[in-house]
């Protein structure tokens, strides 16, 4: 029996194939009772909310909404979502082991503004 859920498309959340490539490349590391990657948002960061990512084994078919990529699936609950519509999730290698998830596009929530959170810049932020 299969749990129904909400599917999410590119205009919820979209991520770059970098970002589509690590996120598979990672899941292929961790045990196979792993349904995906859950964003989470939590208060606090530069503009007044922080994001985070880890894996879950767990989708509550009532408040999630999933985003199917090839291999994995990212997970958002509707808190969460409310956060990231529009929102691009990219994986930036900086060289020299600096790498990490860049969350672009992020809408003004009204938060201090240290200036460079969302940036779609390389040396942008990312607040997370």
């Amino acid at each position: 029996m299969s749990v129904a859920v909400n599917a999410l498309g590119n205009d919820d959340l979209s991520l770059t194939a970098g970002a589509q490539a690590k996120f598979a490349e990672l899941m292929q590391q961790v045990d196979d009772h792993v349904a995906g990657v859950r964003v989470f948002a939590s208060p606090g960061g530069c503009s007044g909310v922080s994001f985070g990512m880890n894996f879950t084994d767990q989708v509550n078919a009532s408040e999630d909404g999933v985003l199917q990529c090839d291999g994995f699936q990212v997970i958002v609950d509707q808190g969460t979502l409310q956060y990231l519509k529009g929102v691009e999730i990219d994986f930036v290698d900086r060289g020299d082991g600096n790498a990490s998830f860049v969350f672009n596009n992020l809408p003004s929530f009204g938060g201090g503004g240290c200036g460079s959170c969302g940036s779609s810049k390389p040396q942008g932020g990312g607040c997370s």
